[in-house]
């Protein structure tokens, strides 16, 4: 494989929180009286908190204070942080297991890479707390995806250039963020149809067999 390293987003890609996000978001759009289905919360894929509760504050008629809009957010992950307690390693598929534990043995250096302030504890959650080289999260970053910064912060932390690294994203702001800082891209699920992704794969295994 042409790359050194590869910098997996998290949710979506490694596990799966989606629906953890939407009950946390519909539960405060219920409390406001806001209209919140799947297809907005489909919106809400691989950008910060407080734009998606933009997003989901469209169709407010209220118009609500940074303080305010601030304390929905908190709220907000209190409730997803609690529903995440439910996760345990079965949660990552041994597809995924098996994957990563073989690009390890072939001296490839692994990241994540993900907006979420939330990515340790799931981490922990899923018992892959200690198996990364590398770790850039929601905690780290002052620019949300689609700009690269929590990319360009996994490379650095893996020693490597971006040209030399892969990463691998289920949301099409992702695909914006790897092509926006130089990194190829391997596309799984609705970011395998990005114009500007690299590689598509089906499945995270499909990582093992891109230049075969």
């Amino acid at each position: 494989m042409r790359y050194k390293g590869i910098i997996f987003d998290l949710d979506g890609v490694l596990c799966c929180t989606d629906q953890y996000h939407y009950e946390a978001w519909k539960q405060i759009a219920d409390e406001i009286s806001i209209c919140f289905d799947k297809t907005i919360n489909n919106r809400l894929r691989g950008i910060s908190r407080m734009d998606s509760l933009d997003i989901i504050l469209e169709k407010s008629e209220k118009k609500y204070t940074q303080e305010e809009k601030e304390a929905l957010a908190e709220k907000k992950n209190n409730i997803y942080r609690q529903l995440l307690t439910r996760m345990t390693p079965e949660d990552v598929s041994q597809d995924t297991r098996d994957t990563l534990n073989t690009l390890r043995l072939r001296g490839i250096k692994l990241a994540v890479g993900s907006s979420s302030k939330n990515t340790k504890t799931i981490l922990k959650q899923v018992g892959l707390e200690d198996f990364f080289d590398a770790v850039s999260d929601g905690t780290d970053i002052t620019h949300s995806k689609p700009h690269p910064e929590v990319f360009l912060i996994a490379a650095k932390r893996l020693g490597l250039k971006p040209p030399q690294c892969l990463v691998v994203e289920d949301a099409l702001a992702g695909i914006e963020a790897a092509g926006a800082g130089g990194f190829d891209s391997a596309g799984i699920g609705e970011a395998a149809a990005h114009g500007r992704v690299t590689w598509r794969i089906g499945e995270i295994s499909d990582l093992l067999n891109l230049e075969k």
